[in-house]
């Protein structure tokens, strides 16, 4: 094979990948069985972004961390009427409408709005909840402001792909604009004076304000019309007979105005939150995040470090059907960022394995990521070894295998040690991305500890000096075992 062909073989590989991406399930489902479909799982699975009370927040119930607020009991109420059993599944917002076309998640409910745009991909039940559209500030400087015309020239901050960040783009065109994936996020910036004002719709304003009070809010006096003020659930496309059942539903939500009960007991929840928010009340959110994140770094070490070293003994091969394939996979990994890559592995793969767990998902990319960089750290080591060994070696009758095995691999390992540390003291911090697909690791609880009571900064704390901890405790036991290898 030479390298034209090489790079044909290449080219090839990458328009197959586009196709599986191009690739929908909507195509594998021709007739709309939707309905059908989740009565014979037995599950209808609920896909939402918990940093948005009182809609979705993380409470503690019963000592387990579980997702409450309006949308759950809207969710669970469509649950019972079709006499299945509600399951949430947790990630970021503007991964959602992905899980949905992958049917990763039968429905989304997270205060999501129905906008022309959206419906181009998905559909919608009718509106459950229609909210106004209020402005965050810092309660010290409400006087400065009216509505949206008095932020020209400030920094308004928006959440990634929500209505807020639409309107704000069309009708407060002289603001910058700062979009975020998460609420607790924009707060946070809020509070720390790097933007002016937040736009969000006024159950979430007042939500934060009345448990803050460092916050105030001002009505934005946006020009809003038709249903995409409206609060709506959506479904992957051609799902009519679920979007049917759905309404039914929320017809009956309707009638009996349900919504003011959930969102009474929504703010039950919030109340209990505020009660006491001591990180040390919350330490078990912690354990449980650093339980996660330790288990996907050992599990991503083991078998990168494997696959690494076969990567790496393959890109040193000279047979061209072990080293082409090596140096393709190295470099593509090496030139991707690991967040596409786990979004590839939980969404792209998902089409062709729907059930795929996120923890599972989340530990083969970081595994994979991290075997790229390993095979390069083996490979460099092995380079490092002079060749007259080898030759000594071979002069001696040993076979290649055995040289490389007795002779070169053991000092290798010495050479390597230090860089292969590095890397795993960086996995520690790098699998921190999984929380984007709902992977309850240390960032994804301190974003839930965040949202439960409503402190910024203080869970950021606590999260940094955890993995100070993991890494520095790390990092003095490789140092151990490097002088103890330069000692033999």
């Amino acid at each position: 094979m030479n390298k034209k062909k090489a790079n044909l073989v290449f080219a090839a590989i990458v328009m197959l990948l586009g196709m599986i991406l191009s690739f929908t399930p909507q195509t594998v489902h021709a007739a709309d069985d939707s309905l059908q479909r989740v009565k014979d799982k037995g599950t209808l699975v609920m896909g939402t972004s918990p940093d948005y009370p009182p809609y979705e927040f993380i409470t503690k119930v019963d000592g387990k961390n579980k997702v409450v607020g309006m949308d759950v009991q809207v969710a669970q109420k469509i649950a019972d009427d079709l006499g299945v059993k509600l399951k949430v599944k947790q990630m970021d917002f503007d991964s959602l409408l992905v899980a949905l076309e992958t049917h990763k998640v039968d429905m989304v409910l997270s205060a999501m709005t129905p906008t022309e745009e959206r419906k181009q991909s998905v559909d919608f039940s009718e509106p459950y909840y229609n909210a106004g559209q209020a402005i965050i500030v810092r309660k010290q400087d409400k006087s400065l402001y009216k509505d949206k015309n008095s932020f020209v020239n400030k920094q308004v901050g928006v959440q990634t792909g929500s209505l807020q960040q639409d309107l704000a783009k069309k009708q407060m065109k002289k603001s910058n604009l700062k979009a975020l994936t998460k609420v607790t996020d924009l707060i946070l910036s809020l509070e720390t004076n790097k933007i002016d004002g937040i736009v969000a719709e006024d159950a979430v304003a007042r939500a934060y304000v009345s448990n803050d009070s460092r916050l105030a809010m001002i009505d934005a006096k946006f020009d809003l019309g038709g249903d995409e003020t409206s609060t709506a659930i959506a479904f992957s496309k051609n799902s009519g007979t679920l979007v049917a059942a759905a309404n039914k539903s929320i017809a009956q939500i309707k009638a009996k105005n349900l919504t003011k009960g959930y969102i009474d007991n929504a703010g039950q929840y919030m109340s209990e939150n505020t009660q006491n928010t001591s990180m040390l009340h919350y330490w078990s959110y912690f354990a449980k995040g650093i339980g996660y994140t330790l288990l996907i770094t050992l599990i991503a070490v083991f078998f990168g470090v494997l696959l690494g070293a076969i990567f790496a003994l393959g890109r040193l091969s000279k047979k061209k059907i072990f080293h082409y394939p090596s140096v393709w996979y190295i470099e593509f990994v090496r030139g991707t960022p690991l967040m596409i890559q786990v979004m590839f592995v939980y969404f792209g793969i998902g089409l062709l394995w729907n059930n795929i767990p996120a923890f599972f998902a989340g530990v083969v990319a970081v595994a994979l990521n991290s075997a790229a960089y390993v095979a390069e750290i083996i490979r460099g080591g092995i380079d490092s070894v002079p060749n007259g060994q080898i030759e000594a070696a071979r002069s001696l009758g040993m076979s290649k295998t055995d040289a490389m095995r007795t002779i070169v691999l053991p000092q290798a390992v010495k050479i390597i040690w230090p860089s292969l540390g590095n890397e795993f003291i960086s996995l520690i911090k790098e699998s921190s991305i999984v929380s984007i697909i709902g992977v309850t690791d240390l960032i994804y609880q301190l974003r839930a500890v965040q949202a439960a009571t409503y402190r910024g900064v203080a869970p950021i704390a606590v999260a940094m000096v955890i993995y100070f901890i993991l890494t520095f405790t790390l990092s003095r036991i490789l140092n151990r075992a490097e002088r103890k290898m330069q000692h033999d």
